[in-house]
């Protein structure tokens, strides 16, 4: 039975939270959510597990100070924890180093000492794994050892954060205005953006670089950037960079996207650290401002190319852009209008019935392209929840910070007045 969808984003949240609770498998006292209900593996990721969840129902615990969230929580620390040591891989959204995000963050938020001491010996499997250049092949932030970097120093082991980016400086590829990478030893092409290509290099050589007072790794995060900034296409007040260069060869890749994973609303993340790191430089701010731009005036949330992967979702969607334009509520207070447009989008988008709301997204690169509904952060209900909270606190003068921020994410400073 189909019911009206509500039309506000905290109604959505609390329809898509009750979906997602539940969705929670209970397996020997603890609860794991599975990547779809379909899906019987057992997925114990920041990107689209287990993890990803945690951090969303600690968001919402905080906002509605209803235990069951807490609870919930806690519950799946127990699935996580017991998956550290054994789970193949190591990356920040596909591995180990996101489990340790979202125990610590547990851990943080509601006091958990088995949280804690789980986000514990999950860096030190990490530890374990280093091999003496990283943990992969990849360089890329999604998977590879610039996420790696990242979780380590979110989660305050600086000495880990600095192994993980020690490969760079001998990678990196001279180009005309700086420096590139590989995403992957012997892939040919150059990825450019947030999720795998050069700027998700940047932001973890950025961070670990001020953190660690390495001026070698802010300069080659900075010749880094500067190779992105000098393909941008879409002139001076915008910022649009191609997904890659050669263009990645997919009979279905488009060669612009808008979104965080390869789009300016990533693209900007990094550029808001980057006016952290270095304050007196103005051209960061100036650059976010130029995505932001882009992002406004791309026609985004209609859906006008397979680029932005018709997609409701955190990772490479309207959940994402969402997440920006939350940011330029506080930091810039022009974001409020944006920001409506994109969560009625997503109430208009949304399944509503008796189980709750959540949401399908399209994969166009897929037969059939309509994917069933998801619970985690990149792809489903987890991250969206996030997004309408945030923009609830927002826009109602509350605390615009997450309860547990990602370590890609840089949190909101609000402007002097």
């Amino acid at each position: 039975m189909t019911i009206s969808a509500p039309d506000d984003a905290e109604s959505l949240a609390v329809g898509a939270l009750e979906w997602l609770l539940k969705a929670a498998q209970d397996v020997e006292g603890g609860l794991t959510w599975p990547g779809t209900l379909d899906d019987d593996e057992f997925n114990p990721t920041l990107y689209s597990g287990t993890s990803g969840v945690l951090p969303t129902l600690l968001d919402a615990w905080r906002h509605f100070g209803d235990d069951r969230y807490a609870d919930a929580a806690l519950r799946g620390v127990r699935s996580v924890a017991a998956a550290v040591d054994d789970w193949e891989y190591s990356g920040l959204y596909t591995g180990v180093a996101g489990m340790a995000v979202a125990l610590r963050g547990v851990h943080r938020v509601l006091g958990d000492t088995a949280a804690g001491e789980a986000a514990n010996r999950a860096l030190d499997v990490l530890r374990s794994r280093y091999d003496g250049a990283g943990w992969n092949d990849r360089y890329e932030l999604i998977v590879g050892n610039a996420g790696i970097a990242l979780a380590a120093l979110w989660c305050g082991d600086l000495d880990l954060a600095q192994l993980a980016v020690g490969r760079y400086p001998g990678t990196a590829e001279p180009t005309t205005a700086g420096v590139q990478w590989e995403f992957r030893a012997g892939a040919v092409p150059r990825l450019h953006h947030l999720s795998h290509g050069t700027l998700g290099i940047v932001y973890a050589l950025a961070a670990v670089g001020r953190a660690a007072d390495r001026p070698d790794l802010v300069d080659l995060a900075l010749a880094g950037a500067a190779d992105v900034v000098s393909r941008n296409e879409a002139g001076p007040d915008g910022f649009l960079v191609p997904h890659s260069d050669p263009q990645q060869q997919h009979e279905k890749s488009e060669r612009y996207s808008y979104g965080w994973c390869h789009g300016p609303a990533g693209d900007a993340q990094v550029f808001r650290l980057l006016s952290r790191v270095l304050p007196d430089a103005p051209a960061w701010p100036v650059l976010a401002d130029r995505c932001w731009h882009t992002v406004v005036n791309s026609g985004v949330p209609r859906r006008i190319r397979p680029g932005f992967w018709d997609n409701n979702g955190r990772c490479c969607g309207t959940a994402g852009v969402l997440a920006l334009a939350c940011d330029r509520q506080v930091e810039h207070g022009d974001g409020r209008d944006f920001a409506d447009i994109l969560v009625a989008d997503l109430a208009a988008r949304a399944t509503t019935d008796t189980d709750g709301v959540r949401w399908s997204n399209h994969e166009h690169r897929e037969t059939p392209s309509d994917l069933p509904p998801a619970t985690g952060w990149a792809m489903g209900n987890a991250g969206i929840i996030r997004e309408l909270l945030r923009h609830v606190r927002i826009t109602t003068t509350r605390d615009p910070q997450y309860a547990v921020s990602f370590p890609d994410h840089p949190p909101t400073v609000r402007a002097c007045v």
